[in-house]
């Protein structure tokens, strides 16, 4: 009764079901010697396999493109770059000739090699590739064993789906009308999967390490993919439980929707928040109108991007940067600078991956390496700014000789532009992302030379804290609550204030009701988020007095550990917010 199995959260909602599980697709692989005679025909076997998958491939991403979007369909290029390595396939058909052997054992060991290869570089992102190339290779040796790979779209009957893996083109072809939710053995947040299960709304915890030895078909499964935890076999105690838990959501919902067009003023009128929405893609422009978003805090610019064999041109970049600025306009779009690294990566040979890549050529330190591929943003950004309310935001600046190199470039790409008597904001802010702890050590130095600081706190705590956030086995250890990190946020806020700048933050503590109250206390003048979570943010801001937020701030880092930061914060929530009878909306059961 009862098994609880904890992992990631991947995608939020709860859900209750019967498993449905799928163990990993293994097919057996023979070794065989074959005469001269049958190397042509192996070779033929190999090449027409690869076309095979290919159609199969390109199908489905047209599909998704239909159902989900050109953009999340991209996600499949990962899968057709694997078809077309001239290196494997070269490799294939050199074991064939000079070994002798079967197309399948040629094949199955060079796609070997490959996942030995990512398996050791010891980085989160490249651990969840292995999984495309995965999905790749099966889908290529069950053409050339003849065997139907099995497929999730004709699950018939309302399930939760219990995998030791989903590729993305697993996930993909879920029926959404069926599957109530997913829970996989390995993965982590930034897997392909996740984001398609996201954008079909689709519950998921992944990264649970034993959920397939653990659950069997036909049992009864609880999915929290919010907190991330899974429970096989509840008892119907606990399946009442989570029913009302769902049932207080949705509930709690509807009473946000009244405060999504509300300013994120607090109940004293000391202090007026301003609450924006982080975006990525333009499918995402409409949810900043329906949940009430005051423009954009973090727009992610890596989407035109990744997944494409060529950059994408100044003309292209322009027209996206114009759209955006353009939908939300006279509210500020602050765009964020090209951040490809850390668990991002650009698909062209000649920009090769890092082994430590959160460490390394990431973020401003690739913009300063390739200025021709940052000044090209830059103009494009420059030019887009005459059609709305712009700023330049510039990730992972680690001290102000960073900074200083950045905004030269972004003054030669100025004087480009005058010189073409092109138009754009002469007087464009440009700021920071606070993300990296020398920063945030030095932010009075670089507030004197910034328009405004945008805290990214995702980074800045596994920076702060040594924890890889995407690695499920180090994930206790990544603490927000931490004093640490809250005394860092402080200084931040500090140096910005005492030099008369503004200070915002886009990483996920603002959008978590427990830290927002205390990062009001703060000084923040901006918090930016997904922006379904807006309306609740601003609730709490309205039902809280500034004076209550900043006495709190100002007692949580003298505190010494993150779960004695937490225990205060939640009991200074109930005890303010007990008369308005919220604390059951805002504080986690």
């Amino acid at each position: 009764m009862n098994r609880k199995i904890k992992g990631i959260p991947a995608s939020g909602g709860i859900a209750v079901g019967p498993a449905y599980c799928i163990g990993k697709e293994e097919y057996s692989v023979t070794k065989v010697t074959i005469p001269s005679s049958d190397i042509p025909t192996e070779i033929f076997r190999f090449e027409d396999a690869l076309i095979k998958t290919r159609k199969e491939i390109v199908s489905l991403q047209k599909k998704i493109a239909q159902d989900l979007g050109f953009d999340h369909a991209q996600i499949f290029d990962a899968h057709l770059l694997v078809l077309e390595d001239r290196v494997l396939v070269e490799d294939v058909i050199s074991q064939i000739r000079n070994h002798r052997v079967n197309v399948e054992f040629a094949f199955s060991q060079s796609i070997k090699k490959y996942i030995d290869t990512f398996s050791k570089l010891e980085d989160e992102y490249l651990k969840e590739r292995i999984i495309d190339i995965n999905d790749v290779s099966r889908r290529v040796l069950a053409k050339l064993l003849n065997k139907e790979k099995v497929s999730l779209a004709q699950i018939k009957d309302k399930t939760i789906i219990i995998a030791h893996d989903l590729s993305p083109s697993d996930t993909a072809v879920l029926p959404k009308k069926n599957i109530l939710g997913f829970v996989t053995d390995i993965g982590g947040m930034t897997s392909h999967t996740v984001i398609i299960a996201r954008s079909l709304g689709i519950p998921a915890v992944v990264g649970t390490q034993r959920a397939t030895s653990t659950i069997t078909t036909g049992e009864t499964v609880i999915i929290d993919g919010v907190e991330g935890v899974v429970i096989a076999n509840p008892s119907e105690k606990v399946i009442r439980e989570y029913a009302e838990k769902l049932k207080r959501e949705k509930k709690a919902t509807k009473s946000y929707a009244v405060y999504k067009h509300l300013k994120a003023e607090t109940r004293d009128k000391e202090r007026c928040v301003e609450v924006a929405a982080n975006i990525e893609l333009p499918e995402e422009l409409p949810l900043i109108e329906e949940f009430g978003g005051e423009g954009i805090g973090l727009y992610r610019t890596e989407y035109l991007f990744l997944g494409k064999k060529d950059l994408p041109d100044e003309e292209e970049q322009y027209k996206a940067y114009s759209l955006v600025a353009e939908s939300v306009r006279p509210a500020k779009v602050i765009v964020r600078t090209l951040d490809i690294g850390g668990d991002k990566f650009l698909s062209r040979p000649e920009i090769p991956h890092d082994m430590h890549p959160f460490l390394g050529w990431r973020a401003i330190r690739f913009c300063l390496a390739r200025p021709d591929i940052f000044k090209t943003q830059m103009r494009a950004i420059l030019r887009a700014s005459v059609h709305g309310n712009l700023k330049i935001m510039f990730p992972m600046i680690s001290g102000v000789e960073e900074l200083r190199n950045a905004k030269k470039l972004l003054h030669q790409a100025k004087d480009e532009l005058r010189k073409e008597g092109i138009r754009y904001d002469e007087q464009i802010p440009v700021g920071i992302m606070m993300e990296v702890p020398s920063a945030a050590m030095t932010a009075d130095i670089l507030a004197k030379e910034s328009d405004f600081f945008s805290i990214g706190t995702n980074d800045l705590i596994q920076y702060s804290l040594a924890v890889d956030r995407g690695n499920e086995k180090v994930a206790y250890l990544y603490e927000p609550a931490h004093p640490g990190v809250l005394r860092l946020l402080q200084q931040i806020i500090r140096a910005a204030k005492e030099n008369n700048i503004w200070v915002g933050m886009c990483g996920e503590m603002a959008s978590e009701v427990m830290f927002s109250f205390v990062l009001v206390g703060m000084g923040l003048d901006e918090l930016s988020m997904p922006p379904p979570r807006i309306p609740k943010i601003k609730k709490l801001i309205r039902s809280i007095c500034f004076s209550d937020a900043k006495r709190v701030a100002e007692e949580v880092v003298k505190l010494s550990t993150a779960k004695e930061v937490e225990r205060y914060i939640l009991a200074q929530l109930r005890e303010l917010l007990k008369k308005e009878d919220l604390a059951e909306i805002f504080i986690k059961q």
